[in-house]
Parts: C-alpha cells; sequence; structure tokens
C-alpha cells in the first residue's frame, strides 16, 4: 500500500476518497433473515420474481370491461351490463359481444375483455346498459396486463441494495419471507487523550468532555452496524496498541479521533506501522486536514483503520465524506452518494482558494421560492454548536475563492444526514 501523499504535501478530497474506495473489499459473510427483520440490511444476492406482478390481467380503474374490437371510430358504443367483478372476486362468464361487466379496480379481467371505460366517460340508458361516446377510448385502454410490472423469473431487486420500506413491501407483494443479507458491520470507536474525560467524571483544569464517542455513536447508529465503544484511551503506546489489538479482532473497522495531527506524538505512527498499513495524511480541506488510514493486523484479525482529527466539527465531516462511504462500500451496499444542491448564499462567504472547504449553513425558501443559505456564525473546528445550529453543508471546491451575497453555492441538506 503506497502512500499517495509521498509525491504531494497535500492530497485533495477526492484523491483521498478515490484512494480509500480502491483500498476497501467488502465483507462476504452473509445471514438468512426474515422479512421484517431484514429492513435497513443490504441484499447478498439478487432477488428474481418468482410470480407475474400482477397475476393476472386486472382493471386498472373503476369502470366496465369489454373487449375494445367493438369501438368504433365516430361512432357511440351501447352496451349490456351483464355482472360485476371486484377485487378477489373475479366474474367467470363469458362476456358477449354487446355485453360489458361492472368492474373495480384490480379486478381480474374476464378472458374475453381487453378494455375498460372509466365510469365517469359513460351515461347511463338505463339500470343494464351504458353509452361509451365516440372517440374517447382506445383498444387495451385501462387494462393491467399479467407480468406488466415483473415478469417470473425477471430481477426483482439487485443485490447491494440496502431494504428500505419500499423493497420490505415489493418483496413481501412476491411473497417471499426470508431473504439472504449480508451479515451486520462492526465497527469499534475510541477517543484518545489524557485531556479527555467521559462524563461522570470530574472535570480537572485543561480537561474537557468526551463528544466525539457521542457524535461517533450517532452516525454509525444510521448506518445500521453493530457498534463497540471502547471509551477514552490514555496517550501511551501501550494503551493504544491495546487497543487497536482488541478492536482489531472485534471489528471490521476501527475509528479513532485524536492523535493524527502533526503534533500528535511520534508513537502513534510507530504503534499503527507495527500492527499494519496506516497512511497519514494532511488533506486540503477545511475542517479536518490531519487523517489517517489503512489496515492492521492482529491476533489473526484484521481490520481497516480511520484514524480522524480530535476537533468535533473535523470529526463528524471527516466521517461524513471519507468514513461513511468507506463502510457502505465495506459492508457491500450500493449507495448513491448524495446529491448537491445549488442555492444562493445571502452572505458573503471568505474562502481561500486551492482547498475545500466544509461550512455549516443554514437553508431556506425565500418568497420567490428561491432556495437560500445562510452560514451559521463562527466556522471553527471546535464549534460544534454550529453542526447543531445548521441543517445543510455548504460545500466549496478548491477552486473557488470568496463568494459575494448572491453567489451561488452548493448545498449538502442534512436531512437523512445526520
Amino acid at each position: 500500500m503506497t502512500d499517495p501523499q509521498s509525491d504531494s504535501q497535500f492530497l485533495s478530497v477526492a484523491q483521498a476518497q478515490t484512494w480509500i474506495q480502491e483500498h476497501i473489499a467488502a465483507i462476504t459473510d452473509t445471514e438468512e433473515l426474515d422479512l421484517k427483520s431484514a429492513l435497513g440490511r443490504v441484499l447478498a444476492i439478487d432477488i428474481l420474481s418468482p410470480i407475474d406482478v400482477p397475476a393476472h390481467h386486472n382493471s386498472a380503474m373503476d369502470g366496465y370491461a369489454f373487449h375494445g374490437a367493438q369501438l368504433i371510430a365516430n361512432h357511440d358504443l351501447n352496451l349490456e351490463i351483464v355482472g360485476e367483478a371486484y377485487a378477489g372476486h373475479p366474474y367467470t362468464k363469458p362476456v358477449l359481444p354487446g355485453s360489458c361487466i361492472r368492474i373495480m379496480t384490480g379486478a381480474v379481467m374476464p378472458r374475453s375483455c381487453d378494455t375498460v371505460v372509466p365510469q365517469e366517460l359513460t351515461t347511463r340508458l338505463k339500470d343494464t346498459a351504458i353509452a361509451i361516446p365516440a372517440n374517447k377510448l382506445r383498444q387495451g385502454d385501462n387494462c393491467r396486463l399479467r407480468g406488466e410490472d415483473l415478469a417470473l423469473g425477471k430481477l426483482a431487486i439487485a443485490k447491494a441494495k440496502r431494504i428500505g420500506p419500499a423493497e420490505l413491501g415489493l418483496l413481501a407483494s412476491l411473497g417471499i419471507a426470508r431473504v439472504t443479507v449480508q451479515r451486520r458491520l462492526k465497527v469499534a470507536y475510541f477517543s484518545t487523550g489524557d485531556e479527555i474525560r467521559s462524563l461522570g467524571q470530574t472535570l480537572d483544569a485543561g480537561c474537557i468532555y468526551d463528544s466525539n464517542r457521542y457524535t461517533v455513536y450517532g452516525m454509525l447508529s444510521r448506518l445500521d452496524c453493530d457498534i463497540v465503544d471502547m471509551g477514552v484511551i490514555e496517550d501511551s503506546p501501550e494503551a493504544l496498541e491495546q487497543a487497536l489489538r482488541t478492536a482489531c479482532v472485534q471489528a471490521d473497522a476501527i475509528i479513532t479521533s485524536g492523535g493524527v495531527s502533526v503534533g500528535a506524538a511520534d508513537y502513534t505512527r510507530q504503534v499503527m506501522a507495527q500492527l499494519g498499513q496506516v497512511a497519514f495524511w494532511t488533506i486540503n480541506m477545511r475542517p479536518g486536514r490531519p487523517m489517517a488510514f489503512g489496515k492492521i493486523h492482529a491476533d489473526g484479525s484484521s481490520a481497516y483503520l480511520f484514524g480522524l482529527p480530535g476537533n468535533p466539527v473535523a470529526v463528524m465531516v471527516t466521517f461524513y465524506f471519507f468514513v461513511q462511504q468507506a463502510l457502505q462500500q465495506l459492508i457491500g451496499a450500493d449507495e448513491k452518494p448524495a446529491l448537491l444542491i445549488p442555492a444562493i448564499s445571502r452572505d458573503v462567504i471568505r474562502k481561500r482558494q486551492g482547498r475545500t472547504e466544509y461550512q455549516r449553513g443554514i437553508a431556506s425558501r425565500n418568497l420567490q421560492g428561491q432556495l437560500e443559505v445562510v452560514v451559521t456564525g463562527s466556522q471553527g473546528s471546535g464549534v460544534l454548536r454550529s453542526m447543531s445550529e445548521a441543517n445543510c453543508m455548504i460545500i466549496l471546491d478548491d477552486e473557488q475563492g470568496n463568494i459575494e451575497a448572491g453567489g451561488i453555492v452548493n448545498i449538502l441538506l442534512f436531512e437523512g444526514l445526520c
């Protein structure tokens, strides 16, 4: 694993993302679950339809079913009503020329019928007859054909799809009660630093409470994985090595916060190098410049390592734009990247050209219905309040400089993200 930063002082965001993607291999272990338990899991195999959907020709709306060959241009059509069909209660007798049946949405079409006229297009001639006005209908209208939505043996859901409510319903509609999914991803995480205190401990002078473990927990929880909280690890080579060894045995991936910046103790690099191949990067971004990525080994097990910065906002930014995609790739999920949305900046945004910046913003619609965004004040990487106040991230690419008020920026809404 050659470090991509060996030939340059800084990595771009795209270079770091590509490097991680190229060095992640999906886990292959699977399990079979009942349908409800599979919600949120990733399919391990293609699902082929075991039936035709719909299973029969059926009516697309309430109306009258008849044989459409009787329709003649510029001529009304009068038909006798000879019966009725409801969903689950088909009409089984022949429907002869000059006749029709009253039919409800979803009801099976009689064999001799191929067209449905909506009730509102007809005129009642008497209790047992209707008239269909000329040129309002074509043969085959409003009839859903057998297998039209999904034919027997055709691909219903491709593997690598995460099962959501729609997929759950589709699988149920096919009569599938159990599915094969990727096993749950196991992720261990811990914070590092002698100044870090867990909740409930005394906050000594110069110390801070650990917020990173809670934001990491929240972000991991949304990915539906098994989480191992290893607490706070003291600043010592022995403690770090033991924590990494333990995490490596228990998890597929390890997330650490703190200890990867330029000023970090030299033993961090040494310990990680002893256990595997880990690259320490300086990424041309703000916040979140320092980051480590690699793979470590211990006691016959291996795990991917993501070393995140110590500042709270930098932890969240690097997780969302590097780690989350990698974890989805590790579980074999075919997840599409979130869409960036253009918005009008109501503020002047100071931005140094040559680096990617992630600024926190509040997006809203103006009176004209246009999407606007304002910055949430101080953008320091330690100001976690800025993430709580924001509802989106303003993403400024490296080639962008200062943004004038009224300029267009790309935003990523937090809905579904954090």
